[in-house]
């Protein structure tokens, strides 16, 4: 059993004159995601909002200025996710072309330390001898390992972009766009973005100070926005116009043969070609072979690739992490096959599903569990915990949220109702991380629902398939396809257009028992290849059904170095 989607077109506002040097389809695609005029629609460099904007930038400036004058030795302290890889390669390659020589990093393994500096990380760094520790990534949460390490007499830097408890650490400077007081417009910034602001204030104040030389020119930081792109993607953080601008010189760079060995590599690994690169390429292919290191392994393996000096060792390593993605891929089958097996014996109808699902196997694996709860999500769309087993009588969850319902508020709130329940928590308005008791699971599960039950309506329960509407035969062409993917980068908060239309089927037939290829034929007769990946093979193909209505993403399908317009199948209605 799962959710039924409907498909229902987005409301479309007036549209601005500013848009009319656009393509009508296009005019309405951007209305429809609150553009309202060229700024917007920004994506040089030199519209990126200033670093000056972001609150403790002078006072991370000048811890960095004094590390530099006396060759310190710096820990950056990263996170095992994409967006904490990202954020440690861009600093530590950053810091090094600034003339730092004494930098390194360290990045928890999540089944020993958990989740950023902890207090045993703060001892390790402060046993490697740093003198200036530099959260990435993380921080924001980190009180007792700061109050540790100051303690111990090392100075602290954090760079973070989650959202803030109560409680602020005692770090030395503390830059994120999210603490409070702090007037950088654009809360978005994923970890990465925030690492990449600090290098640009840096700099800017070390060309006051007269530092670069002939001999030690400054450093081109555009070098890095390959990194900060992938980084930005990977976190899901949404695409505002701020990083849309990052999201697109990355691309830029990336499409022009610039890409750095590690990115490379791991594009050649994926199959896909750099000068085609899109946003959901990054999504799709590249982060999720990185973010195997960290949920299998340990994300050393993805930052050295990341920082691979030379294409052949870096194909090394992304031969590695896509081993390693292979059997994340495994693990996670079957972690779903035994979560869909337990939801069927519980026997849902769809008008009596909880509001929030809580599941909990004592052998699922840790690094698995949060793509295993958005899957189910997409399902059963319903706000979704899933827990595996942490430390000696503890268990390790991660949440994903639907629209409208931001999951560490919900978090909070059942943490203030019930205290001591949530032993820790933290995350975004759609993903979430904590640890509870192992003994306190169903009423963790009763006290979540019953908070929920407050905020989910049954609007937000609803799950809805938005588009933009009816494409033309006209625009079912490479030519608009290439129009549409230039108008991007697409991505979280600024999605993707999705069309819909009537089509007649011409023929039908399943790839690898699981994907539906068809031949559509629109209404005025034009003939159109679509596949619908991951379709119901119970439902699928269907001799008996002709006519359909398909919502689809229009897609370029390059093979053999010819070009054709296909479209991929979001979901599908049978009319007749």
């Amino acid at each position: 059993m799962s959710i039924s989607k409907t498909i229902q077109r987005r409301p479309v506002p007036a549209i601005s004159p500013e848009l009319s040097q656009y393509h009508p389809v296009i005019q309405q695609i951007y209305a429809s995601r609150g553009i309202e005029g060229s700024l917007q629609l920004a994506r040089g460099a030199a519209q990126l909002l200033p670093f000056t904007l972001l609150k403790g930038i002078s006072a991370a400036v000048a811890l960095l200025i004094e590390a530099l004058q006396q060759q310190q030795h710096i820990v950056i302290v990263g996170d095992f996710d994409a967006d904490g890889a990202t954020s440690t390669a861009t600093l530590l390659t950053g810091l090094k072309s600034l003339g730092f020589k004494h930098v390194e990093y360290l990045v928890p393994n999540r089944f020993e330390y958990g989740y950023g500096l902890s207090v045993e990380m703060a001892e390790i760094a402060v046993a490697q001898g740093a003198q200036l520790i530099v959260t990435v990534d993380n921080g924001i949460s980190a009180i007792d390992g700061i109050a540790l390490a100051k303690k111990m007499g090392v100075k602290v830097l954090v760079t973070d972009h989650h959202l803030p408890g109560n409680e602020l650490p005692d770090a030395d400077a503390i830059v994120n766009p999210n603490q409070p007081g702090c007037d950088f417009p654009s809360k978005q910034l994923a970890g990465v973005g925030v690492a990449f602001y600090l290098l640009l204030a840096l700099r800017a104040e070390l060309r006051t100070q007269s530092y670069f030389t002939e001999s030690q020119p400054a450093p081109n930081l555009a070098d890095l926005l390959d990194l900060v792109a992938l980084g930005t993607v990977a976190d899901v953080v949404p695409l505002d116009t701020n990083n849309r601008i990052l999201v697109h010189q990355g691309l830029q760079r990336i499409r022009s043969g610039k890409a750095r060995p590690g990115i490379q590599a791991l594009i050649d690994i994926a199959n896909r070609k750099a000068e085609k690169l899109t946003a959901q390429d990054f999504g799709f292919a590249l982060a999720p072979r990185l973010n195997a290191a960290g949920r299998l392994d340990d994300m050393g393996l993805g930052i050295s690739c990341l920082l691979a000096p030379d294409l052949p060792r870096a194909r090394m390593y992304a031969a590695e992490l896509d081993s390693l993605n292979v059997e994340r891929r495994e693990i996670e089958q079957g972690m779903q096959q035994e979560a869909q097996a337990y939801l069927q014996l519980l026997s849902f109808a769809s008008d009596e599903l909880p509001d929030a699902l809580c599941l909990y196997q004592s052998d699922w694996h840790q690094g698995v569990i949060g793509i295993l709860a958005g899957r189910i999500k997409e399902q059963y769309h319903r706000p979704v915990l899933v827990f595996a087993q942490g430390d000696a009588g503890e268990l390790k969850g991660s949440a994903r949220s639907i629209p409208g319902l931001h999951i560490r508020d919900l978090l909070d709130e059942v943490s203030t109702q019930y205290p001591g329940l949530i032993k820790k928590f933290g995350g975004h308005a759609m993903a979430a991380g904590l640890t509870i008791a192992e003994e306190r699971f169903d009423t963790f599960k009763l006290a979540l629902n019953f908070v929920a039950k407050k905020y989910l309506t049954p609007e937000l329960l609803t799950a809805v398939l938005y588009t933009d509407g009816d494409l033309s035969s006209d625009c079912l062409s490479v030519p608009f396809a290439q129009l549409l993917q230039q108008a991007g980068p697409w991505g979280q908060a600024f999605p993707e257009p999705v069309f819909e239309g009537g089509f007649v089927i011409r023929q039908q037939r399943l790839l690898a028992d699981k994907h539906l290829k068809l031949m559509l034929e629109s209404s005025d007769g034009v003939l159109v290849d679509a596949i619908w990946f991951n379709a119901d093979n119970k439902a699928w193909p269907d001799a008996n059904v002709k006519k359909i209505r398909v919502a689809y993403q229009l897609d370029i399908n390059d093979y053999r170095d010819q070009q054709s317009v296909q479209l991929i199948v979001r979901l599908i209605e049978k009319i007749g």
